[in-house]
């Protein structure tokens, strides 16, 4: 492991403000056959700490947080690839870009090392001037994303990026603690995979999560943010906020719900606004859906509480 020195203070005694060293853990259970890489990393001003398992390598992440991993996928006990699944399920080390290192090159390899959470692979013996040069990319975006995510939980919001078929693939720290308060544990996907296919027909940019006490969890639907990814911010308020407003109803949709609460039937409100019972009934499918009801009663029960505290 590299040493940090002690820069002397000057003669004129003013303080001397040294950059931190980045930290790069080498996860090999052979690292003596890779010291020239070791040494080229802590030669560049890297401080690298090395583990021998995935076993040793999840132990030393309670404590510590590396700014990139170079990760072999062949070990005993725990591989590379399950080091790598286990490392992306901790929410404050999710963040880390991890670099596969191995003698395997075939596309399914490169495909599982991708699926597990690597961000880039290198096939042994590896070129030290490659490595380099991509643990540099990887730690600089990294960072990047880093800072503009914790930006937005200061902001009093979580972020949430699901990949192509609903999955989490990335949360920030405050993302998932609620997640994990007002969502059942295991439910995600299917929850998921039902507001993405909502947001989609019905229009839809906000929907609420789940309650506990006086406060709900919603989801605020941004859209594509690339690589198949879709982005939503979370944010915690009191139930007392108004969900009509929230709910981002159309126009049609809010008058619908208007003379709904007034204890119109589905045909005198599409006699009043001049269209069909059936259209009716589809702007209340969305209505019910955007406020988070089954029936009308319940519908109509929302909006008039909110209109007796005149929050709407």
């Amino acid at each position: 492991m590299a040493t940090t020195g002690i820069t002397p203070a000057p003669a004129d005694g003013t303080s001397v403000r040294t950059a931190p060293q980045l930290v790069v853990q080498v996860i090999d259970d052979a690292p003596d056959t890779l010291g020239f890489l070791i040494d080229a990393l802590e030669s560049a001003g890297y401080s690298v700490l090395v583990a021998r398992s995935g076993e040793a390598a999840l132990e030393t992440l309670q404590w510590v947080t590396p700014d990139a991993i170079l990760l072999d996928a062949m070990m005993p006990g725990l591989d590379g690839f399950e080091t790598c699944r286990r490392i992306k399920l901790l929410p404050e080390r999710v963040h880390i870009p991890v670099i596969f290192m191995t003698a395997l090159s075939e596309t399914a390899h490169i495909v599982t090392a991708f699926d597990r959470g690597g961000v880039d692979y290198v096939v042994k013996p590896v070129k030290i001037d490659e490595v380099l040069a991509r643990l540099s990319a990887h730690m600089r975006n990294a960072r990047v994303s880093r800072l503009a995510r914790q930006a937005v939980d200061v902001a009093g919001l979580g972020v949430l990026m699901l990949d192509a078929h609903c999955r989490v693939a990335w949360q920030s720290p405050k993302a998932a603690a609620w997640l994990n308060e007002f969502v059942v544990p295991g439910a995600t996907v299917d929850l998921f995979r039902t507001l993405a296919s909502q947001f989609e027909s019905s229009g839809c940019t906000t929907w609420p999560l789940g309650q506990r006490g006086g406060e709900e969890l919603v989801m605020h639907w941004i859209g594509s943010s690339g690589l198949g990814e879709s982005m939503t911010l979370l944010q915690l308020r009191p139930v007392a906020a108004s969900r009509v407003r929230s709910a981002d109803l159309t126009r049609r949709e809010a008058e619908v719900l208007s003379w709904l609460a007034k204890g119109k039937t589905n045909r005198d409100i599409a006699d009043i606004l001049g269209m069909s019972p059936r259209t009716v009934n589809k702007h209340l499918e969305h209505v019910y859906a955007k406020l988070g009801v089954e029936t009308r009663t319940s519908a109509a029960a929302v909006l008039s509480r909110e209109l007796d505290h005149s929050t709407f």
